[in-house]
């Protein structure tokens, strides 16, 4: 008989994983993923895999992440997702948004109304990384709204519930799928104001081989996009010397 007071070993582990579990049950999904981004794999769906989209979810599943591709084509996706081969795969926007516990957006500002309309629920509490911008010539209207309010703003408004961070917006797409073969050279500016979906952002701009600098809060989202002082390939310090100079 065991002496009183003294808990067996295996039962005092059982404890403390239920204990960790209701923990976990509890906190908040950004934390969660937080949690999730700190043990080195993230499932991430990709909304838009066209060269934005589909460089940074080669790279990712490359890192040892869980990538899912997704466009209007899932014929395409499905031949992408093959190309990258371990650890990608291919489905509908829907699924996409429903498998990454991280979103990333890299579609036209005229499709957003349509296609969160057609996500649901799916976005809420979930880290959402916008690398979309706005083009009036291209997008028409939305895009002169999204430019009068601030593209950050803008996002906030078009994504209710999901913890936005703009990223990958002002540097050109030229390089993201080799700026890993030379990481830290090239200052990704971006901005958010969940302090957790900044943290899971930045871990992700580094596997892709940019070094994340944070210029602000959504209210900076407007100097993210082409076009601006900004914009363009800079070394961390002159992205945090730009930034220095602008006004929210």
């Amino acid at each position: 008989m065991k002496a009183c007071g003294i808990a067996d070993p295996r039962r005092r582990e059982v404890l403390k994983l239920t204990g960790l579990a209701a923990t976990l049950g509890v906190l908040p999904l950004t934390a969660r993923v937080a949690m999730a981004a700190d043990s080195g794999k993230l499932k991430i769906g990709i909304i838009g895999s066209g060269h934005v989209g589909s460089a940074l979810g080669g790279v990712w599943a490359k890192a040892g992440n869980e990538v899912m591709f997704s466009s209007r084509s899932l014929d395409n996706d499905r031949k992408l997702s093959a190309e990258v081969g371990a650890g990608a795969q291919a489905g509908t926007p829907q699924e996409a948004a429903a498998f990454g516990q991280v979103l990333l957006f890299a579609v036209p500002y005229s499709a957003f109304p349509e296609l969160i309309k057609s996500l649901g629920s799916s976005l809420n509490g979930k880290v959402v990384i916008n690398a979309s911008n706005p083009f009036p010539q291209r997008d028409g209207d939305i895009a002169n709204q999204a430019r009068d309010k601030g593209a950050g703003l803008f996002d906030a408004q078009l994504l209710p519930g999901a913890h936005v961070v703009r990223a990958f917006n002002a540097v050109p797409a030229a390089h993201m799928a080799s700026a890993h073969e030379a990481p830290g050279k090239v200052g990704m500016p971006i901005a958010g104001d969940d302090k957790q979906a900044i943290a899971v952002a930045s871990r992700l701009v580094r596997e892709i081989g940019f070094e994340p600098v944070v210029v602000g809060g959504l209210d900076m989202g407007k100097y993210l996009m082409p076009g601006t002082p900004l914009a363009g390939e800079h070394t961390p310090e002159e992205v945090r010397s730009i930034a220095a100079t602008l006004k929210p």
